[in-house]
């Protein structure tokens, strides 16, 4: 079962046509997913101090509806292995109203080490044993 993040439109995330302008969807996935995260253990700021960082390496967004002002939606979050050192999140926006598919996603990142160089980190691969 998906991860679930409720949350609802800001008047200031809308565009001149009364929707939701298409680049916040990208904040709101990266807070479903970094709160997603933080669910399973997984600690940002910890992994910066030791020189690891969980990157974003390709996002796929397919828009299907629009949410506007005062819309309450839903993010789901699950996790896949894209290979040995990347990892993909499928993350689906839904609005509560009418449980209408307004976004369909896949973000996959990568964590690299101190070098710059991917890793495969124990938290990230607790993720998968879930």
């Amino acid at each position: 079962m998906p991860y679930r993040l409720e949350c609802k439109v800001r008047d200031y995330e809308l565009d001149m046509q009364g929707i939701v302008n298409n680049g916040v969807y990208f904040n709101y996935l990266e807070h479903a997913r970094h709160e997603f995260l933080h669910s399973r253990g997984v600690d940002f700021a910890a992994l910066a101090q030791q020189g690891i960082n969980l990157v974003v390496v390709r996002s796929e967004m397919d828009y299907k509806a629009s949410l506007t002002s005062g819309d309450e939606f839903v993010i789901e979050v699950s996790v896949e292995r894209i290979s040995k050192v990347k990892f993909g999140f499928r993350q689906r926006v839904i609005r509560l109203a009418d449980e209408k598919l307004c976004l369909d996603a896949l973000v996959i990142g990568a964590a690299l080490n101190e070098r710059g160089r991917p890793a495969v980190l124990p938290e990230v691969e607790a993720l998968f044993a879930e």
